[in-house]
């Protein structure tokens, strides 16, 4: 039986259709992983999309909750969280697979998919962070056993702020796995809204969540 075998990848969507083909037409390369889409009520054609998964899951859209709610519906050992604009690769499937050998958790490295210098510097500053605090973001890929997430309560279901949340959690019982090998992620987040204004929006995010807000008002501040 392959690493993977043991493996589902939980992917929280929301009118994510074109991003999401594009994720599962990688995941699908691997025949032993199982996938598993929980879907927060688009109006696209994400369910129809999502069909080419081994099962779709409905969910309110919250990812804390989206993320519960998928690991809820696999029976497999190890979950792994991917956002549906992430593209990952077979090295980086085989990187994780030798990982998978005892229970633990960890995160990738994360690379941009705009090519322009600003970019190469946001993804570096992010590795450089989350390798040296052991705290990820979910564009990381999170992998976890579910002996240890069961330890931690499970994915925190909050709206914002479940992976920085998680990964706290999770820090306090083992030591992350820190995968070199690269995943891939949109940059439309930092095109969209502006790179500093969408670094500071991030900062001042991570800040307040530090200080006592809750994850509520930091979701409608950053859909804001």
């Amino acid at each position: 039986m392959s690493a993977t075998a043991r493996l589902a990848t939980v992917i929280p969507v929301l009118d994510d259709a074109v991003h999401l083909r594009e994720l599962l037409a990688d995941l699908r390369a691997d025949p032993d992983l199982e996938i598993v889409v929980v879907d927060g009520g688009s109006r696209d054609e994400t369910r129809v999309v999502a069909a080419a998964a081994h099962k779709v899951v409905a969910a309110p859209s919250s990812r804390g909750g989206q993320l519960r709610a998928g690991t809820d519906a696999s029976e497999r050992d190890w979950l792994w969280f991917l956002h549906a604009d992430t593209h990952v690769d077979a090295q980086a499937i085989r990187v994780l697979s030798a990982r998978l050998d005892s229970p633990g958790w960890g995160f990738f490295a994360i690379r941009l998919d705009n090519g322009a210098w600003p970019y190469r510097v946001i993804e570096r500053a992010m590795n450089w962070r989350s390798f040296a605090t052991g705290i990820a973001t979910g564009d990381q890929g999170i992998f976890v056993h579910r002996r240890l997430l069961d330890a931690v309560g499970g994915v925190p279901d909050q709206p914002l702020m479940e992976d920085v949340e998680l990964s706290k959690r999770l820090r306090r019982i083992a030591k992350p796995r820190r995968l070199a090998a690269a995943i891939d992620t949109s940059s439309r987040r930092w095109e969209r809204a502006g790179v500093v204004r969408t670094i500071m929006l991030m900062w001042t995010l991570r800040l307040r969540y530090f200080l006592g807000a809750s994850p509520e008002a930091l979701a409608r501040s950053y859909d804001g």
